[in-house]
């Protein structure tokens, strides 16, 4: 388990004592500084480093890791060498093409839960739950769960209207009446549901607002690890087919689940709006169109 490099240590403890002996009488001492203040430049521009390039390089080995298991998975599952040279490859059915793509992306989710809860176990040992946001919070703040029901209430009207409006001053390719490919079989089907409602929130909350979250709030007040995390989760979703469109009509979306990790202290309400922001937004996109 890796100590906290940024705790208070003893002797901190030691000492404080006599700081408050020598305050005049009367007078309050000052309290001992924050962990944010004991940072060098460089330290915290190496943290800052970290925040960045951790989440990244999880979410790009998963990606990789992903597509080679699939691909090496589904040769094997119909007969074809795994070496054999590109050139040579037999030429691959759509509904085989289109399956590959779904499993690709559920394996990708569950690789990056699995790479998340991995190197917090490695850092914080038996508290790793406590680093990712997934045990109440040693200092709960004052947040209703009524507004918590309030904010899933109203989201998806504010999240449909601000995707789309972004996507269509942006060409952002976004539009109602939307179709599936239909060479997706029906459990690719199943599939591609439950990767956008169920496993792609969890994984990106527990990436995001969990571990990023954690990192940031070591050398940012509240405020720059919610903007932190929301820029680095908009970021994550640059493609060269949506452009700079799908980032900033995700960012609303990213700024909500940063404050709701910050004000709940728990990953789990994060997760509840993101897969029911995802589930309106498909429903909108997927809602046929009258002729």
């Amino acid at each position: 388990m890796k100590s906290d490099p940024y705790a208070p240590s003893l002797d901190d403890a030691a000492v404080a004592p006599v700081h408050a002996g020598d305050a005049p009488h009367g007078q309050v001492p000052p309290p001992p500084p924050a962990p944010l203040a004991r940072l060098s430049l460089v330290a915290w521009l190496f943290q800052a480093l970290l925040l960045i390039a951790i989440p990244l390089a999880l979410l790009t080995l998963a990606s990789l890791l992903a597509i080679v298991l699939v691909r090496v998975g589904a040769d094997l599952r119909i007969g074809v060498d795994v070496f054999t040279p590109e050139a040579l490859r037999p030429r691959l059915p759509l509904r085989e093409i289109a399956g590959r793509g779904v499993a690709a992306d559920v394996l990708r989710q569950v690789l990056i839960a699995a790479f998340v809860v991995g190197l917090a176990l490695w850092q914080d040992g038996a508290a790793w739950r406590r680093r990712l946001a997934l045990t109440a919070p040693a200092d709960p703040r004052n947040s209703s769960p009524l507004r918590l029901w309030l904010l899933l209430a109203v989201w998806p009207v504010i999240h449909i209207v601000w995707v789309t409006e972004t996507a269509r001053a942006l060409n952002g390719g976004v539009a109602q009446g939307i179709h599936l490919s239909p060479f997706l079989s029906p459990i690719s089907v199943v599939g591609w549901f439950a990767y956008v409602i169920v496993l792609a929130p969890i994984a990106e909350e527990l990436v995001m607002r969990g571990e990023a979250f954690a990192r940031a709030s070591r050398i940012m007040r509240p405020a720059g690890a919610i903007a932190a995390t929301a820029l680095l989760f908009s970021l994550a979703h640059l493609s060269e087919s949506g452009g700079i469109a799908r980032p900033i009509s995700l960012l609303p979306l990213a700024i909500t689940l940063g404050w709701l990790r910050w004000r709940t202290g728990r990953l789990w309400p994060g997760m509840l709006l993101h897969g029911w922001s995802n589930l309106a937004l498909i429903t909108y996109l997927l809602w046929p169109v009258p002729d």
